[in-house]
């Protein structure tokens, strides 16, 4: 009796065993191939929910039916015009055919491994085909912004302007996308979006790059600073220029006040010197002597003729100093004879007998 109870129970674990064994569920995040011996049987099962197969002898492979990412390492490829670059992609993707996926790749690990080879296939051939600014470039009429302060000179020069492109990152992200995404699709994969994450110069190339781009930078910082140290000659040329011109402008004006206030006084001597001959005898005799001044000092040396006017008043001045040394003898009259010199006799002189009385009235 006891050995067949143990036996019942037996039966009912191994019952409850197999029973479990055939049911499974499917959730709303997958999807699934039934195998048998390794090999799929029947469709695949797409739709979540409680599922049932043979027991023991078939096997539930589970598929992700979500949408899946993939990140490629960065990779060095040469762009169109020569030049080394490190480009990093990243992809989405999504099982769209669980068939032909477990068919032909199993797991996501080898989709992984076949997506390395197809996108990095394709993108090197893209960049290939492209110069590095279209790889770089978004949009093809953007419009740099540029300094109010540039003249009209510097915008014709097209200071800061934007190099022409074709396509664009865009359009090339699109090549490669539609490329692989025909090749990925027989292995039941679709490609939902492929994108550039970086791009960047190769390590090696990457300094003399950065040299270059200094280089050019400081070629356009020496032409502003020539054009900014001419500009600067030019307007202190103008100041120098405009300076001069006040400073010359000031001293016609000057001498012009004074050329027109030397003949007032001109006019004024001459009116007050004309009035009788022995006021224009003392006009001459005070210019003469204004002249003496500036000619003469404690050292100068005069070479003059004797019949010319300014010795004549030096001859009359020697002819009174003489007369101071030599005192004057007294007249029978009683007078006191002195020296003076005559204006209108060139150097004459002529001693007078100074008189009282009668004679002096005469």
């Amino acid at each position: 009796m006891k050995t067949i109870s143990l036996f019942a129970a037996g039966v009912a674990v191994a019952v409850a065993v197999t029973a479990s064994s055939a049911v499974y569920t499917i959730g709303e995040v997958e999807q699934a191939i039934v195998t048998q011996f390794g090999k799929p049987v029947g469709a695949p099962i797409t739709t979540a929910g409680l599922k049932v197969k043979l027991p023991v002898i078939q096997t539930v492979n589970r598929i992700d039916r979500r949408v899946l990412e993939w990140d490629g390492s960065p990779s060095d490829m040469p762009t169109k015009d020569k030049l080394y670059i490190s480009v990093d992609l990243f992809a989405r993707w999504q099982i769209t055919d669980p068939l032909q996926y477990f068919l032909r790749l199993r797991d996501e690990r080898s989709a992984q491994s076949r997506l390395d080879d197809i996108l990095g296939s394709e993108t090197r051939n893209a960049v290939a085909k492209h110069e590095l600014i279209e790889i770089i470039r978004t949009t093809k009429g953007r419009t740099p912004l540029r300094d109010n302060l540039l003249t009209d000179q510097e915008l014709a020069q097209d200071i800061g302007a934007l190099v022409p492109i074709t396509k664009g990152r865009a359009l090339v992200e699109q090549q490669i996308f539609e490329a692989a995404a025909e090749k990925v699709r027989v292995f039941g994969i679709e490609l939902l979006d492929i994108r550039f994450k970086r791009i960047n110069y190769n390590e090696s190339v990457r300094p003399k790059i950065y040299d270059r781009m200094i280089s050019e930078r400081r070629q356009i910082a020496e032409r502003f600073l020539s054009e900014g140290n001419g500009e600067a000659a030019r307007i202190q040329g103008n100041r120098v220029r405009d300076l001069n011109k006040i400073q010359s402008e000031a001293y016609r004006a000057v001498e012009e006040i004074r050329g027109a206030a030397d003949a007032a006084a001109a006019d004024i001597y001459s009116g007050a010197y004309n009035v009788d001959a022995v006021s224009s005898e003392f006009y001459d005799f005070t210019r003469t002597m204004q002249a003496y001044g500036d000619m003469i000092s404690d050292d100068t040396t005069l070479v003059l003729t004797t019949d010319s006017d300014m010795f004549r008043f030096l001859r009359g001045m020697q002819v009174e100093v003489q007369s101071v040394r030599d005192p004057p003898s007294a007249t029978s009259d009683g007078g006191v004879a002195s020296t003076y010199f005559d204006p209108h006799q060139s150097g004459a002189v002529e001693p007078v007998a100074d008189r009282t009385g009668a004679d002096a009235a005469q």
